[in-house]
């Protein structure tokens, strides 16, 4: 086979007269390529190293300054008031490039002007990181801005550069704050009065008290430590803690689901799909390494931490008896592929040029084509990834460690990402509500054995062309991945299209070496192992109710009508629908980002307040006028709103928690109060999904152009897990789900309390509604 030799830089034959070499000229030319390609890709990391190093300025800025300083010179001013003259003095004397003293008082005044130019970037760092510790704007209300903050934003916005790369603000973040224990524990505290009885409350408040005045104290002295040396003083220890040390599998668990557009349809090819989605996102890569993605802006000039975005492709999460670790590298040049029990691996590139939509379609349908069986063990492999962690662990190190089932293994974790080739179909008919749901669970587990769930994230092409992403939760949390699922989509939409036939553009190579199939050597032991693995998943797969559904009465612009902010609105009717259909209130947790912070990732925002049961019990009682539930409401929202903003700006209460527990771990120490908090279950588990974080289509040409957001599973075995997507001016998408073993919840149950209670809060403001 022709393509087999092009793999192949030489060839050797012994014969009589010695050994005859045969170099492949091709080969050889790709290896060259690719050579100086890793070479372009160094340069580019040095040159944005150094422009990230000293921004603010920039080459330009520390020409002027030289400039200036020679012009002063010239004019007979001495700017430096006498700096230049002393630096000149202990440049050395004699022979050399210092020898006339035209040069060496060149070389001082260049000396000199670069100190005032490094001092003059620190400084504009120090006041911007400075300015950005101000938080005051989040608490104003909307369209009520003080003059304070107005001049606040104008500084920020002259202290911010005029073309920042991704990473460029990074030095200039403030560190998150450790707050104080008592504003912490006070805030616990008001957080659980109205879930417990007195009798309760009381032993908690005594609990508080007591390790508020003898444990807190020397265990905040070490939080305080922590906080001045690293970073960031949670996020390592969440990353470490809540993901990587967890043994239950990662699949439901711990993974989440994207899910593509809905209400468009570019192709029904399923490789031409793939063939633009799979370009796109190296084009997004590439535009990562080289930082040209713009920082997040809050407002337009809050910078948010970037940090997260580092780890996006190449990373995989390998197990551990103990702990997971994430292996990450700098660069990847191909793709896993699963189809129909085979794995394969897809070359991205041919010598150092990108291959095109085109060529990604045909190699993709060389796979869709290829009529080779699975090997033995092979079809099931992935189930290892969905199961116990101590058990994949193991097997990892006894079966995977060397020979070809290691090499076959390399090729998938050191991918830039997974690819699964589906062969059902799934797609959203909004004549046909169970369809969503269906489609969710395919993406949130799939068979069990199609996804390989410790790559940053898999890539999931179902055979109509409707995509998804499954993706691993410690590297990052979801509005990364968001972020990149945006461009893409967005690229593929508007920029790569489709030819009449459904099929990419452009003209494909068939001169391509094809895909090539991953070779395994599985003994019966090791079958025996992913067996298990696989009933493990399959029971934990078969167990969740998910119940996915578009909210089509109202979205974000007749909530803003009731005066308040669409989140705190839809939380509240959680709040309703929760105690309609359990008659109680639960410990709620919601998703809230601490990106304005550097290395920031999340923190919790208590969701059930006092504001919101006294609103859902008058609700529910059904005795008060429109105007006291109108009263109530607004109350139980601003106090969402308040607590939201705390969360944001470091006040929270969890994350600071968590880590007082960590450190009293080190320290042998005992804390009733802290084990018995971490050990309270969050059954109404909630994250809204972030929207339009880069703006590569106007909504408002294209309103149909709407992704329905994503989900997860349920957190506690007898809780709801729900995500929420206010998808624009007109829908909301729900994605719940529970689980069947519990005989407390019924996830589509839930989700009609929660259409209820919508409707309900909205006619409390006489909103109107269009048609269901």
């Amino acid at each position: 086979m022709a393509e087999a030799h092009q793999a192949v830089a030489f060839q050797f034959t012994v014969t009589p007269e010695g050994v005859d070499f045969r170099l492949s000229r091709e080969a050889l030319k790709h290896i060259y390529l690719s050579g100086i390609n890793s070479w372009k890709k160094r340069l580019i990391r040095i040159k944005n190293g150094i422009l990230r190093g000293v921004y603010p300025g920039s080459p330009t800025s520390w020409l002027f300054v030289v400039m200036t300083t020679l012009g002063s010179s010239y004019c007979n001013v001495d700017i430096s008031m006498g700096l230049v003259c002393f630096i000149q003095r202990w440049l050395p004397e004699g022979c050399g490039p210092y020898r006339s003293p035209e040069t060496r008082t060149l070389l001082s005044m260049a000396i000199f002007s670069t100190g005032v130019w490094m001092t003059g970037i620190l400084f504009f760092r120090q006041a911007l990181k400075l300015l950005l510790s101000y938080h005051g704007w989040l608490f104003e209300m909307h369209g009520q801005i003080s003059h304070f903050t107005r001049v606040w934003a104008m500084c920020v916005r002259l202290l911010s550069g005029q073309r920042p790369m991704l990473y460029s603000f990074q030095t200039s973040l403030p560190k998150l704050p450790v707050p104080s224990v008592s504003a912490t524990i006070h805030r616990y505290l008001e957080s659980v009065q109205h879930l417990l009885d007195d009798e309760e409350y009381y032993r908690m408040e005594t609990l508080a008290k007591e390790f508020q005045e003898k444990t807190a104290p020397r265990l905040q002295k070490y939080l305080v430590l922590k906080s001045w040396w690293a970073a960031n003083y949670v996020s390592d220890w969440w990353e470490e803690y809540v993901y990587l040390r967890g043994r239950t599998p990662l699949m439901v668990n711990s993974n989440y689901y994207v899910m593509d557009l809905v209400l468009v349809k570019n192709t029904d090819v399923q490789a031409a799909r793939l063939g633009n989605i799979v370009h796109a996102m190296i084009m997004y890569r590439r535009k990562l390494d080289r930082e040209e993605i713009k920082p997040v802006m809050a407002l337009g000039i809050v910078p948010m931490c970037s940090y997260q975005m580092e780890r996006m492709f190449n990373t995989t999460r390998i197990p551990g008896k103990d702990t997971d670790v994430l292996q990450h590298l700098t660069d990847s040049r191909h793709v896993a592929v699963y189809h129909k029990g085979r794995f394969f691996k897809l070359w991205l590139y041919e010598g150092s040029r990108l291959l095109k939509p085109r060529d990604l379609e045909m190699q993709f349908q060389r796979i869709l084509d290829d009529p080779s069986p699975p090997q033995p063990g092979e079809e099931r492999l992935a189930a290892l990834t969905a199961g116990g962690r101590v058990e994949w662990a193991q097997v990892r190190q006894a079966f995977f460690s060397s020979g070809k089932n290691k090499a076959a293994l390399d090729a998938i974790e050191r991918a830039a990402f997974f690819v699964a080739l589906d062969e059902e179909s799934h797609r959203y008919d909004p004549e046909d509500e169970a369809s969503l749901s269906l489609y969710g669970k395919a993406l949130l587990h799939g068979s069990c054995y199609n996804r390989w769930f410790d790559k940053s994230f898999t890539l999931i092409a179902f055979k109509n062309g409707q995509l998804g992403l499954n993706t691993e939760h410690a590297w990052a949390d979801a509005p990364i991945i968001g972020h990149l699922w945006e461009f893409v989509l967005g690229t593929d939409s508007f920029d790569l299209g489709y030819s009449e036939t459904g099929h990419c553009l452009g003209t494909p190579n068939p001169a391509l070496a094809p895909p090539q199939r991953l070779q395994w050597d599985i003994p019966e032991q090791c079958q025996a192992v992913i067996e298990s693995s696989y009933q493990v998943a399959k029971a934990l797969a078969d167990d969740v109710e998910l119940y996915c559904f578009q909210f089509l009465p109202f979205g974000k612009g007749l909530i803003k009508k009731c005066r308040t902010s669409p989140d705190a609105f839809v939380q509240i009717a959680l709040q309703l629908a929760y105690f309609r259909d359990r008659g109680k209130f639960c410990l709620t947790y919601e998703a809230s980002m601490t990106r304005m912070f550097r290395e920031g990732r999340t923190e919790t925002v208590r969701s059930c307040t006092c504001e919101s049961t006294a609103f859902v019990q008058a609700m529910v009682q059904g005795r008060h006028l429109k105007a006291n539930l109108q009263d109530l409401f607004r109350k139980a929202a601003e106090k969402h709103q308040n607590a939201c903003r705390l969360a944001m700006t470091g006040a929270g209460i969890d994350r600071h928690l968590f880590c007082l527990y960590v450190v009293s771990k080190f320290l042998g120490v005992s804390s009733p109060f802290l084990a018995e908090v971490l050990s309270e279950p969050w059954r109404l588990s909630t994250s809204q999904t972030a929207q339009f974080q880069i703006r590569m289509f106007d909504p408002n040409k294209y309103p149909n152009h709407l992704g329905a957001g994503g989900g997860f599973g349920p957190v506690a075995n007898d809780g709801y897990g729900v995500s929420y997507m206010i998808a624009g001016e007109n829908t909301i998408f729900f994605h719940v789900s529970s689980k069947f073993s519990s005989s407390e919840t019924n996830a589509q149950r839930f989700g009609n309390h929660i259409r209820q209670a919508l409707l309900d809060i909205a006619d409390l403001f006489q909103v109107p509604k269009a048609d269901s």
